[in-house]
């Protein structure tokens, strides 16, 4: 995102959503959304790797990979393929989806952490139980302020820096899903 949105004139990481750079008129457009698609499948592929490292925690672990999974095809493949353009009297069909299956992603990866709660115990990691609360707190702001995007009132502070909102809360899942990952890696060390 922060690359290849140098390439857009006039784009600013703030103001302008991610979704901007993948649309047709970007002169970024088919780089991201080849990137999304290969995040996305990527993400699905460490999904199938959390399910198997926390396979003893049945279903906990078995709906986290799902909300993994449903976030990788979302946000990232979902994402890629249909590109968020926006005409002069509305979205397009490609738009729309676009928004819909972006939606359920965003919808994922905000409940990741309060099932990770269940799968990894107050009792066996506080810490990591205390980060999965403050990450949820910060991705429901950050989605909160988000939604300004949408507000009738364009020149407010909240609507105007919808680009920033956005890319909190991406970062927010980022550092989980990294967290998440080193949680995966000593646990295969520990079983070997």
């Amino acid at each position: 995102m922060f690359v290849f949105g140098a390439y857009y004139p006039g784009y600013d990481h703030l103001k302008d959503t991610v979704s901007s750079l993948g649309a047709s008129i970007s002169p970024v457009s088919s780089i991201i959304s080849t990137w999304w698609v290969i995040v996305g499948a990527l993400l699905v592929f460490f999904a199938s790797g959390f399910k198997k490292v926390f396979s003893e925690k049945g279903r906990y672990a078995k709906l986290a990979s799902w909300l993994i999974i449903l976030y990788g095809l979302g946000e990232g493949i979902g994402s890629g393929v249909f590109k968020a353009n926006v005409v002069v009297d509305g979205l397009t069909t490609s738009a729309v989806v676009h928004d819909i299956l972006g939606g359920i992603g965003v919808a994922a990866i905000l409940l990741l952490p309060v099932i990770m709660r269940k799968v990894i115990t107050k009792n066996e990691m506080p810490v990591f139980y205390r980060v999965s609360k403050i990450v949820f707190i910060i991705g429901i702001v950050a989605i909160f302020l988000f939604m300004f995007k949408n507000s009738p009132v364009n020149d407010n502070f909240f609507a105007i820096y919808k680009g920033l909102w956005q890319r909190l809360y991406i970062l927010n899942n980022c550092i989980y899903l990294t967290t998440i990952a080193v949680l995966i890696i000593k646990r295969q060390k520990i079983r070997l």
